[in-house]
């Protein structure tokens, strides 16, 4: 690998980041909540370290980046960018924050998790308040993807990291022919959808202010909010109804987004087998929802066991996290099949988490298909998505993605319980950490502020395999990835 191209490289991807924080600063000066120099500290600091990373090897030669680069940098990054990331936090007098929680935060924002280890959010400063919606709004297209575009200008090729970042199994599937061109539009259609929903919000009832920061952690499926009680502060349907919607837009294939945008044809949502899969299935777990709350009579009125029951699914299923009621408290069995739902998560190539619908399809397929195979043991019934047979070795690589998915869950469950927390609390924040969804039930039902420290870290590290899929970050640790 060549290490100084990459050094080079995360030198001025740090740089970038840096200049993101002066937009914060300036909601500081707006609002005068005191916080300006805290976040002009935080952006000199930042620039400062990305400068002495890349003028070192300024003058490394350009060339296309290696597979194994392309891993490493993207991990790196990550790790490197919350770092940074929480030095605003640590910063603000009036956050009075430790260290592991502030970088928790910063993990949590850039993993669009949503899971804080903050209380008395209302309280906030407006800043700070905007800069965690402003990391789940970069961290949920995922900032490598971003950054691809203008890749080519500095003589670096980018597909490598395209593949290491794009959430989901299709990973050398691309929009456009040039990955630049890729990136661009996966960014118009991004930035499109965050300003037609703070549009909505703002229409809705919400205050600019709020509309924004809610609009970035809605589209980037983050689920932090400006206020303790989320999406139940405003007590407005209306707004219930466009998060639900905005939601599970950014659920859905954002390859399926450009050719409804370039074809005017909403059809190719319904025609895509992953997106009817999607939708079938969380129209069922709607329903299911809805006649539960109707069961245990948990709403006065059906109209709010259905507008709550369908708006609670749609969050935690695109792992979101959104709450617009207390839902941990639920009765029977529906605080923890709901939070189970976000194990599958959202679409290929979506900003949601979770192990992706098209996984969850196709291992569906293959079940059904043995099943046949008992009956007629002689018969030829290939897996097929879009009219095409799948693989084996894709089928291969799902099964292996599903055995780490579990090791990897029983290795921080037990972990979590080592710590201290209770079996309910950990499998909940395993489930939200390895998942980006965030909320849980039980000792995290409110907020993960009272998690113990070493239980903080553990989560930390599901939170970014979560985002990176796993297999991103654990090769790193794989000696044949460091053998010349």
């Amino acid at each position: 690998m060549h290490f100084g191209l990459i050094a080079r490289l995360l030198g001025i991807l740090i740089g970038m980041f840096s200049v993101t924080m002066l937009v914060p600063m300036l909601v500081g000066l707006y609002f005068n909540d005191g916080n300006s120099d805290t976040f002009f500290t935080a952006f000199a600091i930042t620039l400062l370290a990305g400068l002495l990373i890349w003028y070192p090897v300024r003058n490394t030669a350009t060339r296309e980046l290696s597979h194994r680069g392309g891993f490493l940098i993207t991990a790196l990054f990550w790790v490197v960018l919350s770092s940074f990331g929480t030095i605003p936090f640590l910063l603000s007098h009036e956050m009075n924050i430790d260290v592991t929680s502030a970088f928790f935060e910063a993990v949590s924002g850039l993993t669009s998790t949503g899971g804080t280890a903050i209380t008395g959010l209302d309280d906030l400063p407006k800043s700070i308040l905007y800069y965690r919606q402003q990391l789940q709004w970069l961290g949920g297209i995922g900032i490598i993807v971003i950054t691809v575009a203008i890749l080519p200008i500095l003589g670096i090729g980018g597909m490598q990291l395209y593949r290491a970042e794009i959430p989901g199994p299709n990973k050398d599937e691309k929009i456009t022919p040039r990955i630049t061109g890729t990136a661009k539009w996966i960014f118009s259609i991004y930035s499109i959808l965050t300003v037609a929903c703070a549009l909505a919000y703002w229409w809705a009832g919400m205050s600019l202010f709020d509309a924004i920061s809610h609009s970035f952690s809605t589209v980037s499926a983050g689920g932090f909010s400006t206020h303790d009680a989320s999406m139940g502060y405003f007590d407005n349907n209306v707004i219930l109804y466009i998060a639900s919607f905005f939601m599970l837009i950014s659920a859905l294939s954002f390859t399926l987004h450009y050719y409804a945008m370039s074809d005017f044809k909403l059809s190719v949502y319904w025609e895509d087998s992953e997106s009817k899969f999607f939708l079938c299935l969380l129209a069922f777990c709607c329903a299911v929802a809805f006649a539960g709350l109707l069961v245990h009579e948990q709403f006065i009125s059906g109209t709010d066991a259905a507008i709550h029951g369908v708006f609670q699914v749609i969050s935690i299923f695109t792992t979101t996290g959104f709450a617009s009621t207390d839902f941990a408290n639920w009765p029977s069995f529906l605080p923890t099949w709901l939070i189970l739902l976000a194990c599958i998560g959202g679409c290929a190539g979506s900003v949601a988490g979770g192990m992706k619908v098209l996984r969850s399809m196709i291992i569906f397929k293959q079940g059904t298909s043995e099943l046949f195979l008992l009956v007629h043991p002689q018969a030829v019934n290939p897996i097929k998505i879009k009219q095409r047979v799948v693989p084996p070795r894709v089928i291969s690589a799902i099964w292996s993605f599903i055995a780490i998915y579990f090791y990897v869950f029983a290795f921080i469950l037990i972990t979590l319980m080592v710590t201290g927390l209770d079996f309910h609390t950990a499998f909940s924040a395993t489930i939200g950490s390895l998942n980006n969804l965030g909320v849980g039930i039980e000792g995290i039902a409110s907020s993960y502020a009272d998690i113990n420290i070493p239980a903080k870290w553990v989560l930390c590290l599901g939170m970014l395999l979560g985002r990176l899929e796993i297999f991103t970050l654990l090769v790193l640790f794989t000696p044949e990835f460091w053998r010349k």
